[in-house]
This record gives C-alpha cells, structure tokens and sequence, in this order.
C-alpha cells in the first residue's frame, strides 16, 4: 500500500485536558467505538479518497491528530504527527469469490476490527477500505473512531461537512427545516404551568424508577438479554433491515404519530417478535431500553462551523432506561399497538427533565470521584435488553470521500465489561 504523510508536525510535549464525558468513555471499564459503514456504489480508490481526507477531516478537531496521554490520573491530547498508513487499512480476502462470499467475509471481518481496541500510541480513528464487491456495493468504506472524539451529533456533523451533494457538488447539504410551536401555544401561561408541574413529578418518578431498577431489578434473562459473562468479547453479527421512507411517512400520516413513533414502534414491535420466534414458552418479562439522548438545546441539525462556534462539539449525550412494551403469548397485537405504546412513551419522556439530570449526576459523580467511577457506575447498572439510538435522514445519494454513496450505517462496540450495541 501506498504511504500518505500530512503536513502536521509534533507540537512538543503540550497538553491539552481532556473533557470528563470523553475520560469517562475511555477507561478500563468502558471503551466505546463508533463504527460508520458507508458502501460504495463504484469501486473505490484510495488515492482518491484519501485527498479529501487529509484535507477535511483533520482540520474537524484536534482529536483526530492527537494521541491520548495519561499523566497524574487524568486524560490528555497531544497533538502529534499523523501517519496516514498507520490508519488507513485495506484488508486482503480470496480472490475469485462471489459477491455473496464476499459480503460473509466482511460481516467476519466487521466483527473483528469491532473487538479491536482502538491503541493509544496514535489518534483514535482507523478508515478500513474493503475494495471487494457485495451484493448490495461495489466497496465498502468502514470508519472506526472512538467515542472521547465526539458523539454521534458531533461525528455526524464532521462527516456531512465534508459531504458534497452528488445533484450538484457546489452546494452543501441541506436539510428540512424544524417547525416550532405556535405562539398562541407558547404564550398560554395555565397550560404552561400545568406542564411544569407535570414535568417536575415525571422527573422525579423517572430518576427514582431508574435508581431503584439499576440497583435492584434489572431485566431478567430473555431471547434479547443472555446474561451471559463478558459477551461483549464475543462476535458480533450485524443484520440490515431497509424501509421506504415513504412507506413510513405514509403510516405516519394515517396513524398521526411522528417518524420517531413509527421507527419506535417497529423496533419494539420486531423485540416482540423476535422474542415470540426465540423462546418457547415467552413470558411477560421486563425489557428495557437504554436510549442515548442528544442533551444539547438545540431544535435541529447544526453544521460542523455553527457546532465549533457555539462550543457544542464533543460528547452532550445522558442516558435513560426506557421501558419495552412486553406481551404474553396469548395477548393478540399487532404494529400499530406498538407504534401507539411507543407514542406514548416518547411524549410521556419529553416530558421529562431526568435525561439532563443523569448526565449532571454523572458530570458531579467525575468530578468528585474521577473518571473511573462513573464508567464502572454505568458498567454496574444492571444491564437493559438494548441499548438505542436512532438516526433519521431523508434517503439520499451523495459522494463521500470523492466515491458516490448510496448507504451510510452508524454502529456501536462497548468493548470490556459493558455490553455491545447497536
């Protein structure tokens, strides 16, 4: 393979700290990836993406040209020389093979380089350039980053600025807008003081219920919670489901939910019927979702510029155990039930002020303890059935790295003692 050098240089022994969330998403009781999946609809070639990615990429954040350093018992960058070859890996399968194989050996491999812990001695990102063709891509562009760069708002901000559309490559992305309330709505002071008053008793039921379900219940064992000991070093498989946007929108507007309920729902409605197909005897047994929230105020996407300058880069995300709708065998339901539960469900947390809470007791939780314990604090918490976070865009094609895409699929790895999800 080729060798790519950048122009960045050693910067001396300066440090720059670390915040607590990202020392808290890397220690030796949590580590947590990103993986991004990206298939390419032509063959892909890496000089050509490679152009783009010295050029952009790196100049997103510093912690993509920086290397942790752990001095005094906390967590530091430093920025460092960049070596291209050290990050970019093209793996070599059998030749000859039919897409099908090919698509076996790369689910193999995707769960490989998931078990791999990303190593501390360069920045904290690889691109994996798998040039064998699928069923469904001509190559596959695989990116590893871990979680202390940023969240998925962040990371996802960093790679649509570096996105071009394919209609038009001059133009930036664009997105629909957010549409906001009514002003009559926002200046009714009665309803206005109702719901806070609801509010404050929902958080206070939420972070109760969710104290007293970490530290006494958790879920029981079912066909989505093994249980077993240190799974998340196991293989992982990853399975893809592809639905209209159209056809979801289409639900939406006859059941006059949102995209949200009907994505929700689905997925809800797909834990129940795949628990019904794996158990013999199901039982009405406690499922809980552990959803990763977007903690920042915000209405709407923002671009990587708007994210840099009103300082939102980084990781602004709590987490909340949410309930899965759970039915005996005997029950008769169908999606829609499951789409109006997840409606319900979604308003009632909305509703909610404990998400910013959690991530404030965590925050104090660092501060007065370290980083160390609010990893092990999450790693303790008895572990929920999933663990969620959805990401919705209008389907579109656009060039990523100079190579015209047509599917973008965001995964996650907890590696150690903290369970693997998707």
């Amino acid at each position: 393979m080729a060798t790519y050098q950048s122009n960045f240089v050693e910067f001396g022994d300066e440090l720059k700290p670390m915040s607590l969330s990202s020392e808290c998403l890397n220690s030796d009781d949590l580590s947590l990836c990103i993986l991004g999946v990206a298939e390419s609809e032509v063959p892909i070639d890496v000089d050509k993406i490679l152009v783009p990615l010295k050029t952009d990429l790196l100049r997103v954040n510093t912690g993509f040209h920086s290397i942790v350093v752990r001095k005094n018992g906390k967590q530091w960058w430093k920025l460092v020389k960049v070596r291209f070859e050290d990050h970019v890996v093209i793996p070599t399968f059998p030749h000859g093979l039919s897409p099908e194989s090919y698509s076996q050996y790369f689910d193999d491999y995707l769960s490989k380089i998931a078990l791999d812990k990303l190593p501390e001695t360069r920045p904290l990102w690889e691109l994996h350039v798998i040039k064998y063709p699928t069923p469904t891509a001509a190559g596959t562009l695989v990116f590893k980053m871990h979680h202390a760069l940023g969240d998925g708002f962040s990371i996802m901000g960093a790679i649509f600025s570096v996105l071009k559309r394919a209609d038009n490559p001059s133009l930036p992305l664009t997105f629909p807008s957010v549409s906001t309330r009514s002003e009559e709505k926002r200046n009714n002071i009665c309803k206005s003081g109702l719901s806070l008053i609801s509010r404050f008793f929902n958080t206070v039921f939420d972070i109760a219920s969710s104290m007293v379900h970490t530290a006494w219940f958790g879920d029981s064992r079912s066909a989505v919670r093994s249980g077993t000991h240190l799974v998340e070093r196991l293989p992982m498989e990853t399975t893809r489901i592809t639905f209209s946007l159209d056809d979801i929108r289409q639900v939406k507007s006859k059941l006059g939910a949102s995209v949200n309920d009907v994505v929700c729902g689905m997925i809800f409605y797909g834990v129940h019927l795949y628990t019904k197909m794996v158990e013999k005897n199901p039982k009405n047994s406690s499922k809980t979702a552990l959803v990763l929230l977007n903690t920042r105020m915000l209405s709407g996407y923002q671009s990587l510029e708007e994210m840099l300058k009103n300082d939102m880069w980084g990781n602004h995300f709590a987490f909340m155990h949410i309930p899965l709708p759970s039915y005996s065998d005997g029950q008769k339901v169908d999606l829609k039930r499951f789409i109006f539960k997840a409606r319900k469900i979604i308003k009632r947390n909305r509703n909610s002020m404990a998400v910013y809470l959690n991530g404030i007791l965590l925050s104090l939780m660092g501060n007065f303890k370290g980083s160390e314990y609010p990893s092990m604090c999450i790693r303790l918490w008895r572990m929920p059935a999933s663990v969620s976070q959805i990401w919705l865009d209008q389907w579109r094609k656009w060039p990523l790295l100079n190579t015209p895409s047509a599917a973008f699929i965001s995964l996650y790895r907890a590696l150690h003692r903290v369970l693997y999800f998707l």
